[in-house]
């Protein structure tokens, strides 16, 4: 068993020293993460990425964009069907113009022309639309 400090892990959410025994093979996570992240910032530095920023050859999306983890794919599922369930509670009309006006991008206009409809009436259904989908967030 060896010791760790939480506060070196997690600076933001630990202000003081407060030190944790864990197993080997977790201490031999935490080094394998640490010694990857050094392969990463020298690999970064040996092929001058910390100026590439203008350079648009896409080392910069490396940087800024990290790939998505699976905890961060299934969190966008699992919105994507709260959010699909709560627009099928909506009345037909609206549901169809918060689509159209979010999912499609149309314009309040555009869909009011589609339906025949005044504008106004339009932006209103889909401001209380919206008004009744902020209950279920």
């Amino acid at each position: 068993m060896q010791e760790i400090n939480l506060r070196e892990l997690y600076p933001d959410v630990y202000k003081t020293d407060t030190f944790l025994e864990v197993t080997d093979e977790v201490q031999e996570v935490f080094l394998a993460d640490e010694r990857a992240e050094a392969v990463y910032e020298r690999k970064m530095y040996r092929y001058k990425a910390q100026y590439s920023l203008d350079c648009e050859n896409g080392i910069e999306n490396a940087i800024l964009h990290k790939p998505q983890t699976p905890e961060m794919a299934l969190e966008e599922k699992q919105l994507r069907e709260q959010l699909y369930s709560a627009v099928m509670t909506l009345p037909k009309k609206q549901a169809r113009r918060i689509y159209a006006r979010y999912y499609l991008g149309m314009t309040v206009n555009a869909i009011a022309g589609a339906e025949g409809a005044d504008p106004s009436r339009v932006r209103d259904s889909i401001r209380r639309g919206l008004k009744r989908l902020a209950k279920y967030f």
